[in-house]
Parts: C-alpha cells; sequence; structure tokens
C-alpha cells in the first residue's frame, strides 16, 4: 500500500501537495540554490495542478482557426496554408493568460452535410465542443454569415456551453462594421479580431477567460469524494472486453457477439467485488488511427478515449493467443498519456499452449516494455479462470497511482542517488540534480531542479530508481527538470 510515505492530513493544498511547512521548507532550499522564487512557484503550479479547463477553437473551414490558435499560444505550432481543410485532427496545445492556464484545441473546418474524410473531420469538431468547457466559435467577418455558420450555431446552443463569438480578418477601423453584423447570429457580441496580426485578441481572450472555469471539475470520483472507483475497460475489437465485464459480473449485462465491434458506446456497470462497489467501463473497441476511420466506428473510438480521460484505471486487454500488435501498443501508450493507472489483462489465457506462451513472455519483454511496471493478469473471461486476480491488481494500481513521497525523504534519496550514480560529463560540464518535490499525484508528477540540462536517458534512470525505492507499481510517472539560470549561486 506504501502507507508509510502518504502525506499527512488532506494532500490538496493551495501549493500542489505540499504542506505549508513543507512548502516553506522547498522554497528556502530554492532560494539557497540560486533558483528565482516565482520560477519555482511557476514549476509548481505546472506540475500540480488537476486538469486544465478547455477551450475549443471551431468555425468552418478557411477562417482563420490555426492562425487565431497560434496567436493564442504565442508560438507558431498550428500548421496553417492559405486554403481550407488543412486541420484534420483535433490538436491540443497549453496557453496562458493574464496569469490563468488553460488547453486550447484546433479542429478541422465544421461542414453540413459531408462525407468520408471530410465527415470524420466534422466529427472531431463536435467531438472537441463536447469535451470542453468553452468555445471560441471564429466567423470570418469580411465574408459574413453563411448558411455553414448558423449550422455551427445551432450545433452551439445543443450543446449549451459558453461562446465566444470570434470575428476575425478585421484588420482596421474599417472592417468593425462588417463585424457589428454577426450580432445577427445571436450568440452575443462579436469581438472583432485579427488572428495574423494580432489586434483585438486580447480583449477576445480576456472575454475567454471570464467563460472558463478557475479549474474544471475532477471527471473522476475518488475514496475521498465518496464515489465508486471508475475502471475503464479497453483494447481492439474482439478481444473480449464485454465477455470479461459479463463475466466479472456475473451476469449477461452487456452484448457479446462474435462480431467485432459490437460495442459502439462506453456501458457503465456498478459492480460489487470483494464488499466494494467499482463502476466498470466497457468501451468499443479501437480498431487504428482515429482519423483514419469513418462513421461509427470513428465515434466509437472518440467515446473511448472520453471513458479513459474519465477512467481512473484503465484495465488494457490484450488478446494472448495472437501476437501483440501496434494497435495493441498504441492504446497502451494512450492510457500512459492520459495519466490513469493501468492493469494488463492478457485473456483467453487458457487457449495457450507452452510454445505461444515461450513467445508471449518474449514479446512483453520487447512490445510492453514501456509499461514494465503494471500489474500483470492472466485471464480468461469465457472460463472465468484467475478473474479473482483482477480486483487486486486493480487496488495495486490505484495504491501506485495515488502515492506521495514528502520532500524531506525524496531529497534524501536524490542525494544518495547523484553521489553514487552521476549524471555523465556532457561538454566538459556536469549537470546535477540539486533537489526536486512530487507536486502531485494521481498520476505522480515530479519536478526536478538542476544546474544544468539533465539528458532523456538519466531522466529514465531516475524514474527507475524513483520506482524499486518506492513502489509507484501500476502508474505513469511525470517528470520535469527546470535548469537553474546562469545568474550566480546566491549566498
Amino acid at each position: 500500500m506504501n502507507d508509510q510515505i502518504q502525506p499527512e492530513g488532506s494532500p490538496e493544498h493551495e501549493h500542489g501537495e505540499l504542506g505549508d511547512a513543507e512548502y516553506a521548507e522547498f522554497m528556502e532550499l530554492a532560494a539557497e540554490e540560486g533558483f528565482d522564487v516565482e520560477d519555482v512557484d511557476g514549476a509548481l503550479d505546472a506540475a500540480g495542478h488537476g486538469p486544465l479547463p478547455v477551450l475549443a477553437v471551431v468555425g468552418r473551414p478557411n477562417v482563420g482557426k490555426s492562425t487565431l490558435v497560434n496567436r493564442i499560444i504565442g508560438r507558431r505550432e498550428a500548421v496553417v496554408e492559405d486554403k481550407p481543410g488543412v486541420t484534420r485532427d483535433r490538436v491540443t496545445y497549453e496557453a496562458e493568460w493574464a496569469g490563468r492556464r488553460f488547453k486550447v484545441v484546433d479542429t478541422g473546418g465544421w461542414e453540413q452535410d459531408v462525407l468520408g474524410i471530410d465527415a470524420s473531420v466534422a466529427a472531431q469538431a463536435e467531438y472537441a465542443i463536447e469535451a470542453s468547457d468553452a468555445v471560441v466559435f471564429v466567423v470570418d467577418a469580411k465574408v459574413g454569415v453563411t448558411d455553414t455558420d448558423e449550422a455551427v450555431v445551432r450545433l452551439l446552443r445543443k450543446a449549451n456551453k459558453p461562446v465566444v463569438l470570434c470575428a476575425n480578418k478585421v484588420d482596421g477601423p474599417s472592417g468593425e462594421a462588417d463585424a457589428s453584423y454577426l450580432w445577427s447570429l445571436g450568440i452575443g457580441e462579436p469581438h472583432p479580431v485579427s488572428s495574423l496580426h494580432g489586434r483585438g485578441t486580447g480583449d477576445m481572450l480576456d472575454a475567454v477567460l471570464e467563460a472558463l472555469p478557475e479549474a474544471p471539475q475532477q471527471q473522476f470520483g475518488g475514496a475521498g469524494l465518496g464515489g465508486p472507483r471508475r475502471i475503464a475497460l479497453i483494447g481492439r475489437p474482439n478481444v473480449g472486453k464485454s465477455s470479461l465485464l459479463n463475466k466479472v459480473a456475473d451476469e449477461d449485462r452487456v452484448v457479446v457477439n462474435e462480431q467485432a465491434g459490437t460495442t459502439r458506446d462506453p456501458v457503465d456497470e456498478l459492480i460489487e467485488l470483494g464488499g466494494v462497489t467499482w463502476k466498470f467501463v466497457d468501451t468499443a473497441g479501437i480498431r487504428k488511427r482515429v482519423h483514419l476511420q469513418q462513421g461509427a466506428d470513428y465515434y466509437a473510438s472518440l467515446r473511448t478515449a472520453a471513458a479513459v480521460e474519465k477512467a481512473e484505471v484503465a484495465v488494457i486487454l490484450i488478446d494472448a493467443s495472437e501476437s501483440i500488435s501496434i494497435q495493441d501498443q498504441r492504446i497502451v501508450t494512450m492510457a500512459v498519456e492520459a495519466g490513469r493507472a493501468i492493469v494488463l489483462a492478457f485473456n483467453k489465457w487458457d487457449t495457450l499452449d507452452e510454445e505461444r506462451r515461450y513467445y508471449l513472455e518474449r514479446e512483453i519483454e520487447t512490445e510492453l516494455a514501456q509499461v514494465a511496471w503494471a500489474p500483470r493478469v492472466n485471464v480468461s473471461a469465457r472460463t472465468g479462470r484467475h478473474m479473482e486476480k483482477l480486483v487486486p491488481g486493480i487496488e495495486t494500481a490505484l495504491d501506485g497511482w495515488e502515492t506521495r513521497v514528502p520532500t524531506g525523504r525524496l531529497n534524501a534519496f536524490l542525494g544518495e542517488l547523484v553521489a553514487s550514480h552521476p549524471h555523465p560529463v556532457r561538454g566538459g560540464k556536469q549537470p546535477r540534480i540539486l533537489f526536486g518535490t512530487q507536486a502531485a499525484s494521481k498520476p505522480p508528477r515530479f519536478v526536478l531542479f538542476s544546474s544544468g540540462f539533465i539528458e532523456h536517458g538519466y531522466r529514465r534512470f531516475v524514474e527507475r530508481r524513483l520506482r524499486e525505492e518506492f513502489g509507484f507499481e501500476g502508474t505513469p510517472i511525470q517528470i520535469s527538470v527546470r535548469v537553474r539560470e546562469k545568474r550566480g549561486r546566491k549566498k
């Protein structure tokens, strides 16, 4: 359980998960090492935050959404080209305005009555609206209101999300009259903006901050909130997710069929196991890259991704009778990037002979090395074999996911680690990890402060040693490094 390294009292503090005394001690250490107080505070805030509020940028093709996104995030990352339809997938960036941080989702152009890949782009935009906390609706003020714009307005009204109307391509005072015509859309004040030149974006972002919540509600219930823990069953189609749920529930809760893709929508089921009530979510199988899908499969994949975001544990089902595929690895990566606790469940174990078991072990070592820390359960959803091991695996993963190491103990560990295994010398210099803290849990997020750039290989080494020392079984670990500015050490 790693009980010995849980924090005392409630973990919720204004300094991430650091208590007042721990924070004061930490900041004193930072000052001694020559770090700027604001920089340290910013690093703790960045690592210790819960979910950031999400702003979706939507509109029909070629109205300047990606240009506006680049303006909001302050750098040229979203691909911009002077033709419609360049952006297809939803792409998420982090942004900051007036001291507040939020996520910006760039979407493809929304069109009505379209087929093929254009329909998939429209679906992405619809999902982005559904998953957002507020929306910036971009309209070309030079062109005025089109039928497609009016269709987007209907979509926004149905979603019932706060909307900021951006009248784009207003390059000077003469264009503001064009922007005023957009009052006719009936969704509030149009903000005249030139995303290309930056004109008016500050006023628009002030309106965005008013529309965005300070922080969205935590999407999953935990023991502290009194809700059942949420477990998402994910994997390729026909791997046995629905069969597993039925076997765990000991009754036919969801439809099972040999045809792949029976499940379309995530199905929530409250199931009592070992005297504890869990909320299991059966999801649609993820076939391939989302933007290559169409129709119902496409929507199913989006809903599966949303179910993972709302879950605390992802139980990833893998067909043990088949070779581990690229798609299995992609699903694992999705769960890791979502920061969820992970359990690997190898289904159809009862069908394996000795030769297949040997080769499967080799495949696991090579193809799933990135999640060697995840609890593993070998099960058979058809016969119920080893089902009793599933809940202990989930509990282990949750324990690791919620573990927090006190700052004093972490720095004692880091001091010993750096002394016994220093960073390699690069360019005549040897960077050192000076101190660090765990700013958050669920998943564990560490901020390390160093005298120079810490190479990726050494960060992996630090992560491996953290796991050896403190457990963290079943959870991804996020490590960020802040390098001390070259301005001399404070005495």
